[in-house]
């Protein structure tokens, strides 16, 4: 209560941008209902959850800085943080205010009237152990009695006061004072002080977890009892676990000399000079053939939707067909893959993973706007897509549902912050030189290759979609760290070409496109031609199998001419037009005829060669007539061997007219699954079943504005059963169940009821399980509330005084 209480007047005392950057750094302290007062505002973001939120996307410097503070007990002086971390000259002085600023504007650490410096409760959690330091002396001494610390004080030297408390400040007001624990230590026994200087060193988490039996038990080392009754080892009341160093005598032994660890200045990367116009071009460069080989990518996928195995995901022998049918390697398939499928571009359908109508709507897009979407995906993926084996060596399939990963997400988001940061007109000479900053603007960011160059994978993504060119941020990339879609889709439509709707048809039987081809010019090339390439400029060949594909799909030659003559940069060559008319003449003078099944032809001399042929012994050709043939083998079956020795045969049906096989491309019919990942930093997918939508944005400077002119403390919540009334009937039930949550938990869990909005909540089951569940369409029926549990991915049931906190959506 006491550190929200001095939140409060700090935030009080910030003028309105200073209170609009906090809201900005703190975007889930505004989820709806928005807080109504400075009180409330800071009791959202002392919660656990809030601080937990924001403490993967602080850097190096900021969690030092933190740790630190946690490791002094705050409150503590700047001075004295200072001196921790052997900041000994004006510029490193003025980066630790830099840093302090930074914790200020994320409402972590503040400074109070009395010049201390304050810590969000929840953050001194974040660490067993900060810097290797047990706790603060008062915390140590909780269950201490007034005579235990009277011996204590009588044993130092110090007059013990008369009171409890009096003796405690005392105590501790001794114990920080390195000097004074210096000069008891010194006039310790050898056993003594070597058992003290061992335990500063070590920290509590090395020290043996031997069992104290009492005040001279065998548990007791050699020179414990001294140290335990002096206060500079603190024993359990109870006389288990090992003898706890408080953090004030640790620090003293530890000596002026030994500092925190403090890296204020990002590692040092080479760079080189570049301008804007090569940065575009490359980039340029790179989003034109990954967007062609998206396309090419997903169209194969269109035509053969890939099969999912057993386990789970899209195999390595589907990933290699894949990527041989649209000429782009395993990478480039991957990255397409998971970023189509958190698009909605592909779904699950059965035992397959085939594409959706949405994607039937992305391919009739421009270029330009079908690599948005994919760069948009990509930056919220809570995977690394590339990563093609596990660190055991082991292959990974593609689309295999994994957990969301926020360390990878984490690991995007920080090389884009790290090449955001570089000097202006410059790039990094080396991107692998990229992989030390990230993990110093994201400590918590997860390389997935131990063995390899930091965070390789990702910046070879990156470099891939154009995101980093010539080592530097590109406009996409500037865009995606300020995470806005409408700048991204500009800057697509600005550096990416239109779809090439003409193809160059040359003599050698290739058609040449230039850039992307449109939906409709890379339809008709794939129908009657083989691709050979993709990239910048993409190449089909056509040849006889391929010409007789389209025939076989009911198209005429005149049909195909012309379609082709339209597409084409100038007339058609001569020998494609010989291939179609040679094609089509030798087309179906074999005709088919299911029967199990028959043949017939109008050249006795042709059916009596098939009934002859050697290779076609294991159909059973027998013939009935000069002009008729009749097979033991299916009609398919049949059709697929003449082929195969080189005739052109056609498929009749039943009706004896020319079968068509035209191949629908398959769709899945699971609904589109939304994108795995919601909100800036985090991961995971989107709601389940039942699950809100996204609320209406609040404004962080008009909130700003707002709390400013209220007062600063939050009303005071009316009791159930009489009092001022609560803003709404759902509030005052709650509240009368939920009786331990506090009016800002109240009012957001009855937001959440009365408008279906999902939240996350801290559970306590019958059982004692304390759990973290993410809810959505709430129903209330007091003393319960039925919801969708993310967590088990079903309806439940949750009694509504078991829930001890309530925090914005985490949604999995």
């Amino acid at each position: 209560m006491k550190s929200r209480s001095t939140l409060t007047t700090w935030l009080s005392g910030l003028d309105g941008s200073r209170l609009t950057r906090v809201l900005e750094a703190r975007r889930d302290a505004m989820s709806p209902p928005t807080p109504r007062s400075l009180g409330e505002l800071a009791d959202r973001l002392q919660r656990p959850g809030s601080v937990a939120l924001v403490l993967p996307r602080l850097a190096l410097p900021h969690l030092q800085v933190a740790e630190a503070l946690a490791a002094l007990g705050a409150p503590a002086s700047r001075e004295a943080l200072a001196g921790l971390l052997g900041v000994a000259d004006d510029e490193t002085a003025r980066r630790l205010d830099a840093v302090l600023e930074g914790l200020a504007e994320h409402a972590l650490v503040w400074p109070d009237g009395a010049g201390k410096l304050r810590m969000a409760g929840p953050l001194r959690q974040a660490w067993d152990a900060p810097l290797g330091l047990d706790e603060p002396l008062e915390q140590l001494l909780a269950g201490v009695t007034s005579d235990e610390l009277r011996g204590m004080l009588v044993a130092l030297g110090v007059k013990p006061p008369g009171t409890k408390a009096q003796r405690l400040a005392a105590l501790v007001e001794h114990h920080s004072t390195a000097e004074q624990v210096l000069a008891v230590v010194a006039k310790a026994p050898a056993a003594a002080r070597k058992l003290l200087e061992r335990h500063a060193e070590d920290g509590p988490e090395q020290q043996p977890r031997f069992v104290v039996f009492g005040a001279s038990g065998p548990g007791l080392e050699p020179g414990a009892r001294w140290a335990l009754d002096r206060g500079l080892l603190i024993q359990d009341r109870h006389g288990y676990g090992p003898a706890r160093m408080p953090a004030e005598v640790a620090l003293a032994l530890r000596g002026p000399g030994r500092h925190a660890p403090f890296d204020p200045v990002p590692p040092a990367v080479r760079t080189a000079s570049v301008t804007p116009q090569e940065v575009d071009r490359e980039a340029a460069a790179a989003a034109t053939v990954f967007a062609s080989h998206a396309t090419s990518v997903l169209s194969v996928c269109s035509a053969t939707a890939p099969a999912r195995l057993k386990s789970g995901g899209i195999g390595a022998r589907e990933l290699a067909r894949i990527g041989k049918a649209a000429q782009a390697d395993d990478a480039v398939v991957r990255l397409v893959l998971e970023t189509a499928y958190a698009a909605g571009l592909l779904g699950p359908d059965g035992d397959r993973v085939a594409p959706t109508e949405t994607y039937d709507a992305w391919a009739r897009q421009e270029p330009p706007e079908q690599f948005a979407v994919l760069l948009q995906a990509w930056r919220n993926l809570p995977l690394t897509p590339t990563q093609a084996r596990d660190e055991d060596g082991k292959a990974l399939p593609a689309l295999a549902a994994a957990p969301p990963c926020r360390a990878c997400l984490r690991a995007r988001h920080g090389l884009l912050a790290a090449a955001e940061e570089l000097p202006a007109g410059q790039g990094a000479t080396a991107t692998s030189e990229l992989g030390p900053l990230i993990a110093w603007y994201r400590p918590f960011a997860h390389s997935p290759l131990p063995d390899a160059a930091p965070f390789a994978l990702v910046i070879r993504e990156a470099e891939l979609l154009g995101v980093i060119a010539r080592g530097a941020l590109s406009a996409f990339g500037i865009h995606l760290w300020a995470d806005d879609p409408e700048g991204v889709g500009i800057e697509c439509r600005r550096l990416l070409p239109s779809a090439t709707a003409t193809a160059r048809i040359g003599a050698d039987l290739t058609a040449v496109v230039t850039g992307t081809p449109s939906a409709r010019l890379a339809s008709l090339l794939d129908s009657v031609a083989d691709r050979e390439t993709s990239g910048t400029a993409s190449v089909w060949r056509f040849s006889a199998g391929s010409i007789r594909r389209a025939l076989d799909a009911g198209r005429g030659p005149d049909a195909i001419a012309a379609d082709l003559a339209a597409v084409a940069a100038g007339p058609l060559p001569q020998p494609l037009s010989y291939l179609i008319t040679d094609t089509a003449r030798g087309h179906g003078r074999v005709r088919v005829a299911p029967a199990a099944c028959v043949l017939h032809g109008d050249e006795p001399a042709l059916l009596a060669e098939l009934a002859a042929h050697r290779r076609l012994a294991k159909l059973g050709l027998r013939q009935l007539a000069p002009t008729v043939l009749v097979s033991r083998s299916p009609l398919d079956a049949t059709v697929t061997a003449l082929r195969a020795e080189g005739y052109a045969p056609v498929a009749e049906t039943a009706e004896g007219t020319v079968r068509i096989e035209r191949t629908r491309p398959q769709r899945a019919a699971a609904p589109v699954p939304a994108p795995r990942r919601t909100g800036a930093e985090g991961g995971g997918r989107a709601a389940a079943p039942g699950a809100a939508g996204a609320a209406v944005a609040v404004d962080p400077g008009a909130l700003a504005a707002q709390l400013l002119k209220a007062p600063p403390t939050p009303p005071a919540p009316a009791p159930f059963d009489g009092g001022p009334p609560f803003a709404t009937d759902t509030e005052e039930i709650v509240a009368g169940y939920a009786k331990h949550l506090p009016y800002s938990d109240v009012r957001q869990l009855a937001h959440a009821i009365d408008t279906g909005e999902p939240l996350t909540v801290e559970y306590v089951a019958a059982s004692g399980n304390r759990t973290v569940r993410t809810l959505s369409s709430l129903v209330l029926d007091p003393p319960y509330v039925e919801a969708w549990c993310h967590l088990r991915d079903d309806e439940r049931v949750f009694t509504l005084s078991r829930i001890q906190s309530v925090m914005s959506p985490v949604l999995e």
